[in-house]
């Protein structure tokens, strides 16, 4: 398996105020949730004014939807760049396919720029009920699920369209229960946090795999 490398966020330096408030809102919505988490909090966190959160997002929507955006997108680059290599085997190799869709994803875990906190964020926006966001995840990430609902199907042509789909979000929900690491088993003291996550990758790819083998 492929060693897992950090996906880092590009973007503006650190010292920019835009990238303070994200970094801040990221922080907070991963703490307290989306509707827990006011403008006002991120201000004072962020030690800016209104105005400031205004001139750069707009609004609170437009601040959550950019808190995904700057880390989802590369994330979503690199799955479809994975995917388009998996894509070039005949016949397709499902474990490659299933790599290409976790590795990336678990590889947010590794990134010391605020990855750990973004995989909560993400945890959270499957946990909340948030429709605007709902939203914006489809129309923006959308077409990536689409791209490997179809590697899948040409792993498994004899399975029905809706079978696929339930076995994919299977997969996309046991994903985000590992980046978040909410499961019973810890790192432990002698693996490293590269080594443990490469495990996780690896054991739940042959988990996923054998979920899609299921008669």
């Amino acid at each position: 398996m492929p060693c897992l490398a950090p996906v880092n966020a590009p973007g503006t330096p650190h010292f920019s105020t835009k990238q303070r408030i994200l970094d801040v809102a990221e922080s907070l919505f991963a703490e307290h949730g989306f509707a827990g988490t006011s403008l006002r909090l991120v201000t004072s966190q962020a030690a800016v004014n209104l105005a400031a959160v205004n001139y750069h997002f707009g609004s609170k929507d437009n601040l959550i939807a950019e808190v995904f955006r700057r880390r989802m997108d590369e994330m979503s680059r690199l799955r479809l760049e994975r995917l388009a290599q998996a894509r070039r085997s005949e016949p397709l190799v499902l474990e490659e396919v299933l790599r290409a869709f976790i590795e990336p994803a678990l590889a947010l875990s590794l990134d010391r720029d605020g990855g750990a906190a973004f995989v909560r964020v993400l945890a959270r926006a499957y946990a909340e009920r948030n429709e605007r966001l709902r939203k914006f995840l489809s129309d923006h990430y959308g077409h990536v699920l689409r791209e490997f609902s179809h590697a899948l199907a040409r792993c498994f042509p004899a399975l029905d369209k809706e079978a696929l789909y339930w076995r994919l979000d299977f997969l996309a929900g046991a994903l985000t229960y590992a980046m978040a690491d909410f499961g019973l088993l810890r790192r432990s003291s002698s693996a490293s946090e590269k080594a443990h996550c490469e495990r996780a990758a690896s054991e739940l790819v042959a988990f996923a795999a054998a979920g899609f083998r299921a008669g």
